[in-house]
């Protein structure tokens, strides 16, 4: 059906709106559909092969989307030196990308897990400068360990290399002299703790982003029957930053990156940013607690007192989404845009775009539209019913809102 698309018409020559319906760069024609007024784009907009993503993205973390996702609307939405920012940044997807493209990259998350991970690799020290630190650490010293619940996935000198490292960085900080190279060589380490290869600490896992707990691993050690392997912390730090660096360094002589609620970053200036690019905390979804436990012990932080949202309830995440959309409003310049992430849940019965435009309906941001990434789809379906609508999040839909001039 033709739709009369005219809500973006006094920005660019050709604006946001107008892309998303004649996007055609993989093949297919962009479907336009309708629902209340508010149009739907459903195309395949960015694939995982159109380009390899930087290195410098392979960091593990639960539920975050590819760098493709942020690069798209980067690319489209604003030049260098706009400030492009992420309320709930994660691993830093949305920053860094903003970082290799000539933005200013801002950044926020309640977890402080996600400064140690994005910081190192906005400014990064090189391969050389990590080779030489890791020369510096004493080894050979680190010979005991306490926590020995964590033998069940480590072989206990690997264990006594990662508390010894542990405690090493920890007096670092203390001493005033941790440096960009310490920050780097932590973040490897976290990345490095767990996971399903001889390039990490432990013995076969879970994926890096989901630690399970001892006992669960006590069971997969035994149905699988291993034991932990003995392990080079050192060596294995050294290859993940060969692979990391292999592309190449990012670097923002202007960040900034905050540990605080969403709805509340009075560090922000009023009309200082030109697009957000975020997901927020899916409903009823990830336990981020659980997931990062074990990142969480080796920075010394107490998962249980990082209050990460978990709403269970569809009008206890629309009235969370709704104090931050109005934070955004007030931090985005005029004319600057937001690009809100959504997916899909509980089988596609519950579709949280709906919900977001309703939270922003007496905030000063226009609903341009909701854009559907979808990989595999048909002509014929429509876009409540496109995707592989499995349990979980399985296709990105995106609410793009401006703010009012």
């Amino acid at each position: 059906m033709n739709l009369q698309l005219s809500l973006f018409e006094r920005a660019s020559p050709k604006n946001i709106v107008d892309m998303l319906r004649d996007f055609d760069e993989f093949g297919a024609n962009t479907i336009v559909e309708s629902q209340n007024n508010i149009p739907f784009f459903i195309n395949e907009f960015w694939t995982s092969g159109q380009r390899q993503a930087h290195r410098l993205h392979e960091v593990s973390y639960r539920a975050c989307f590819k760098p493709q996702l942020p690069r798209f609307f980067i690319d489209r939405l604003t030049k260098e030196g706009d400030v492009v920012y992420d309320p709930f940044m994660g691993r830093g997807t949305t920053p860094l990308e903003a970082a290799l493209m000539g933005r200013i990259p801002f950044g926020n998350d309640t977890n402080p897990l996600s400064r140690a991970l994005i910081e190192p690799r906005i400014d990064a020290p090189s391969l050389e400068e990590v080779r030489k630190r890791l020369r510096e650490i004493p080894w050979d010293t680190f010979s005991s360990f306490e926590n020995e619940e964590l033998l069940v996935f480590y072989h206990p000198k690997t264990l006594a290399s990662i508390e010894g490292l542990k405690s090493w960085l920890e007096k670092r900080q203390q001493e005033g002299v941790f440096d960009k190279c310490d920050a780097w060589i932590r973040m490897v380490a976290i990345n490095r703790l767990t996971g399903h290869s001889s390039g990490f600490f432990s013995v076969y896992t879970l994926p890096p982003n989901q630690a399970v707990s001892a006992q669960r691993q006590r069971r997969i050690n035994e149905k699988r029957q291993q034991t932990p392997p003995e392990r080079n912390v050192s060596e294995i730090i050294e290859k993940k930053s060969k692979s990391l660096l292999s592309h190449g360094k990012a670097f923002a002589s202007l960040s900034r990156f905050l540990t605080k609620q969403s709805s509340q970053t009075p560090e922000i200036g009023d009309r200082e940013v030109a697009l957000t690019v975020t997901s927020p905390p899916f409903l009823d979804i990830v336990n981020y607690e659980t997931d990062n436990w074990l990142r969480c012990w080796f920075l010394g932080i107490d998962p249980k007192t990082v209050n990460i949202a978990h709403h269970r309830k569809i009008e206890d995440w629309e009235a969370f989404v709704k104090k931050t959309l109005r934070e955004l409003s007030r931090i985005t310049k005029l004319g600057g845009h937001i690009a809100f992430e959504v997916g899909e849940v509980r089988s596609a019965s519950i579709r949280l775009e709906e919900s977001v435009i309703s939270a922003a309906s007496d905030l000063p941001l226009q609903p341009l539209g909701v854009m559907i990434n979808q990989q595999e789809f048909t002509k014929t379906s429509n876009c409540w019913g496109v995707g592989n609508n499995k349990s979980g999040t399985n296709s990105n839909r995106i609410v793009i809102f401006q703010r009012d001039l």
